[in-house]
């Protein structure tokens, strides 16, 4: 028993080392090879760089637009991301804590939309920012990013609002609180492990979408970091080093942030799942 036990140890192990290992050997292969020259590149791929030279970065910075797609991504999927918070928190909440007829149904309606192919509301969705005139505009991009995360963040924050007492919005109420007072001041602080989850999630989805960025914009200077790192996989074609190193700015931004709060989006899925 104690060598079958010993071999379901190191056979555990094994597998998640493996996994471990075929996730991020790409990502470090992409961002070490950065620094290394396309002849280097070219005749030792595994290799490692001779050295850390970081004029490559400062080259895509200098000749290209960097700044500005950095910007317009920044802009898109923070404004998009807080936007959608407050409007998705508010409606996780009533569904959370009130009953009213058609509740089930309508909740359903929003958590099936998890199944519906992105591409297949590209039509609706260009038609109205073509009404808007929002077309080649950031804003209109933020706007189609405002439902994009919908279905996730109203399954986690309702069940994150669920699980805060309802004694507690009973006993603002009784002290003469309104709908948004106990919705801001009390709901709101005991669901920030949700919110984080949820805005965390939306922020790199839209951080790395590239689909509705590429039909919504055409213009140079409207472009997010994927729309542009398309065009620099088109002009970088031979040129690896560049290529892997506008790769590495797309990727690596998303890849801190979420090194820093795994553990809490971890905890808060887990959690909804148990609860929900």
């Amino acid at each position: 028993m104690r060598i079958r036990k010993i071999l379901t140890t190191v056979f555990v192990y094994a597998v998640l080392l493996f996994t471990v290992l075929i996730s991020i050997f790409p990502i470090i292969w992409v961002i070490v090879s950065a620094f290394k020259t396309n002849a280097q590149i070219l005749s030792s791929p595994f290799s490692l760089p001779t050295g850390l030279d970081f004029s490559v970065f400062k080259y895509l910075f200098t000749h290209y637009r960097f700044p500005t797609y950095m910007i317009n991504s920044l802009l898109i999927s923070v404004s998009s991301t807080l936007v959608s918070l407050l409007i998705f928190a508010m409606g996780a909440y009533v569904f959370a804590k009130y009953r009213f007829p058609g509740k089930t149904l309508l909740y359903t309606l929003f958590v099936i939309t998890l199944l519906v192919p992105g591409q297949s509301k590209a039509q609706p969705f260009f038609s109205l920012v073509m009404k808007l005139h929002l077309y080649d505009s950031i804003w209109g991009v933020a706007l189609v990013y405002l439902s994009c995360g919908l279905a996730m963040s109203m399954f986690i924050l309702r069940t994150t609002f669920a699980s805060i007492p309802k004694s507690f919005d009973e006993a603002a109420e009784l002290e003469g609180g309104s709908f948004l007072s106990v919705f801001l001041t009390i709901n709101i602080p005991l669901a920030k492990n949700g919110l984080s989850t949820a805005g965390i999630l939306m922020f790199l989805n839209n951080w790395n979408e590239y689909f509705f960025a590429a039909l919504l914009t055409t213009s140079d200077k409207n472009r997010t970091l994927p729309v542009a790192l398309q065009f620099f996989n088109e002009s970088f074609s031979y040129d690896y080093t560049k290529l892997f190193a506008a790769l590495t700015i797309v990727v690596l931004p998303g890849i801190i942030l979420y090194a820093f709060t795994q553990e809490q989006v971890q905890e808060s899925l887990a959690a909804t799942g148990i609860k929900g």
